[in-house]
């Protein structure tokens, strides 16, 4: 099923008004363009392009509605080798009214009309003139050549090998009324919603359109192919500016622009999409309207198992209801859509900044909060000079500003130990005297010893037992000290290391409020990037100094001696992975449901695998993918006991919320996946 990725089309032919012989090539050209050149399975083509939307009253001649009927009639015979779900408009008579209707091509049949239900007659919009609103049931029709077909509004068009896939329908202003089609459509089960459109340029309008689309996507987790008429309409009173776009989960794939190519290709993840409303319980409760009753028209598409590269072939056909006539249609998919290597991190400078703004303010205010109703002055923090501790440390310092604290109730505790080296010692030792807090220093050097001692152990073994026994120490004397404040230990450990269980169980897994326990480690980077660009700005200097000189300094936990150079011999990433790659892990995961395969292939798009701008190549994404699950699913103790914290994105790991899951659950499935590769 290739990963459950379907290649979509919306595409704007040039028209004449009112020329269909002229049309119906054009039609064509578009066709053979979005299916044969760019590979699309789904192509959407304008409202109305097989005459134009701009013919007026002319609508009102039979010698046009012939035309159309036979333009339609030529395309699905000339596009009976496209292996391709098409929709393109055209205005078809029934029972003597006009509709403007889509109609549904596959394999040179046509499985059905699909016509406007809403049919505006407002500002320069005058299509009651000629048409009429379409029916909500589907009856059947006779379509001369192409026999009895479906017909009302009310259908769905669904793949019978790929059940996520299901195709519905709407048209233009179908999508700018208060209950869109598309609404019960969605809830039906439609994944892929087409819309046939001809909207006139307006100045704003675009990024308005592009919203709209964006956000009904959104709201009905699915995807979106918008086509818009454009070139060739008549300029007698509006411009036809084009617009192609496509959505999913609003989020847009692929826009063309306005009077640009006339063009939108990506690939729609309707497995994401299935998984993401199998998780939104809300969605799956959604009522249907009583009146939806619909027809659902099946066509198969079929994989081969021999993957992308295999010849493709088509056969047609189409059944109603639960009937599966075979239809069937063998695709590749080969990703073109943007797969973004860090997906908690925006990739536009100013949404970036917004978006750090943001998460900064909900980590202080759930800090707040808590510090106020515990009643408490006081924080308490250790500080590495590392990154994590330093995001908490100004995370409180926003916290205990926005209470009207004195910064002097921030007993900021730096303990240095076996692996502290010169620089992080430094950095976090100038930090919390710029930054106004109390700072203590107490070494754990000698009662880690005196520990030793006390359980048999060598100190010259640096085993696990070694490197917790500090990490313990230290939340020992955090805890005491908060005893001795009244105030709150404050967590530091991010989300990246709770996913790996890269702390030590009570240890630094424990605190009382852990503020980063939802910031992954690739954000918390920007996060203290983009602190320290506002303290530039506010000519701290110094600050600013410290917290870029933090962002330079290598990820470690420091519980293993420092090289001779005193430099940190301790590297995590050398340990457990790039935390890039672990993150995306992470997001595609518990994100989206990805198995271990689809994680891999996204992984080596996002990361260049195999091109000139490879970062990673295939063997060390499925390295650090093994050790990602093994970790994953073995660490989940540690996650089921963790302290409370604020969710700032997206993702989360909290055991009473966002992730429910046995700690001792196996992960032998999931590597089996992986471990079929080397078969």
């Amino acid at each position: 099923m290739q990963d459950g990725f379907i290649k979509v089309a919306s595409i704007t032919p040039r028209v004449r008004v009112a020329d269909v012989a002229f049309n119906v090539e054009s039609c064509l050209a578009a066709i053979e363009e979005a299916a044969g050149n760019c590979g699309a399975k789904v192509v959407v083509l304008p409202e109305l392009c097989i005459t134009g939307y701009t013919c007026e009253d002319l609508f009102w001649q039979d010698a046009l509605l012939d035309a159309a009927e036979r333009g339609l009639v030529s395309i699905a015979a000339r596009t009976a080798d496209v292996d391709a779900l098409l929709l393109l408009g055209l205005p078809v008579r029934v029972a003597g009214k006009l509709y403007n209707c889509a109609a549904v091509l596959f394999g040179g049949e046509l499985l059905g009309l699909v016509p406007k239900r809403y049919v505006p007659m407002y500002n320069e919009f005058y299509e009651g003139r000629h048409f009429v609103s379409g029916p909500k049931t589907v009856t059947s029709v006779d379509f001369g050549l192409l026999g009895e077909v479906p017909f009302g509004t009310n259908q769905l068009f669904a793949c019978d090998t790929i059940p996520e896939l299901v195709v519905g329908a709407e048209i233009c202003e179908d999508l700018w009324v208060p209950m869109p089609p598309s609404n019960a459509h969605a809830v039906a089960g439609a994944t892929l919603i087409c819309n046939l459109s001809a909207s006139p340029a307006l100045a704003g309008k675009s990024a308005y359109r592009r919203q709209l689309v964006a956000q009904q996507s959104a709201r009905l987790i699915c995807g979106y192919v918008y086509a818009s008429a454009g070139e060739g309409e008549s300029t007698t009173d509006l411009v036809f500016s084009g617009h192609d776009l496509v959505v999913e989960n609003g989020r847009v794939l692929a826009d063309s622009g306005v009077f640009g190519e006339g063009i939108a290709v990506s690939e729609i993840d309707v497995l994401s999409l299935a998984a993401d409303r199998r998780r939104t319980s809300t969605f799956e409760v959604a009522p249907t309207p009583e009146d939806y009753k619909h027809l659902t028209t099946y066509f198969s598409l079929e994989f081969d198992g021999e993957g992308e590269d295999d010849d493709e072939h088509v056969a047609a056909g189409h059944g109603h209801d639960s009937e599966d006539e075979g239809v069937e249609l063998a695709i590749r998919t080969p990703l073109t859509r943007y797969v973004d290597p860090h997906p908690f991190v925006p990739a536009m400078d100013d949404a970036r900044a917004a978006r750090c703004e943001e998460i900064l303010s909900i980590q202080a205010h759930g800090l707040a909060s808590r510090l106020a109703h515990t009643g408490s002055d006081h924080a308490v923090i250790g500080i590495s000079g590392g990154l994590d501790s330093t995001l908490a440390l100004l995370v409180t310092v926003r916290a205990f500003d926005q209470l009207g604290y004195d910064r002097s109730g921030i007993v900021a505790v730096t303990m240095p130990g076996f692996g502290t080296t010169d620089r992080t010692y430094t950095n976090a030792i100038e930090l919390v005297q710029s930054l106004g807090a109390d700072l203590r220093e107490i070494s754990i050097v000698d009662s880690v010893l005196q520990h030793f001692a006390d359980i048999g152990h060598n100190q010259d073994v640096h085993d696990v037992v070694y490197e917790n026994a500090q990490a313990r120490e230290r939340t020992q004397i955090l805890m005491d000290v908060a005893n001795q404040v009244s105030g709150m230990v404050i967590g530091t450990g991010d989300l990246s290391e709770l996913a790996l269980g890269w702390a030590t169980y009570n240890g630094d897994q424990m605190s009382m409020y852990g503020v980063n326990a939802s910031v992954p480690k690739t954000l918390v980077r920007y996060l203290v990037d983009y602190c320290a660009d506002a303290y530039e700005e506010q000519g701290e200097d110094e600050i600013a100094h410290v917290l870029r000189d933090v962002l330079d300094t290598p990820v470690s936990p420091e519980l293993l001696p420092s090289a001779a150079d005193g430099s940190i011999e301790q590297k995590t990433e050398d340990l457990v992975g790039p935390y890039e790659l672990h993150d995306f892990f992470l997001f595609h995961v518990l994100r989206h449901g990805s198995g271990p395969l689809k994680v891999l292939r996204l992984a080596e798009c996002a990361f260049g695998t195999g091109t000139d701008q490879e970062i990673y190549d295939h063997e060390t994404i499925v390295r650090w993918l093994k050790v990602f699950y093994r970790r994953f699913f073995s660490q989940q103790f540690k996650r089921s006991a963790m302290p409370d914290g604020p969710k700032v994105g997206s993702v989360s790991l909290s055991p009473r919320g966002d992730l429910r899951m046995p700690s001792d659950a196996s992960s032998s499935l999931w590597l089996s996946e992986l471990e079929s590769l080397e078969a």
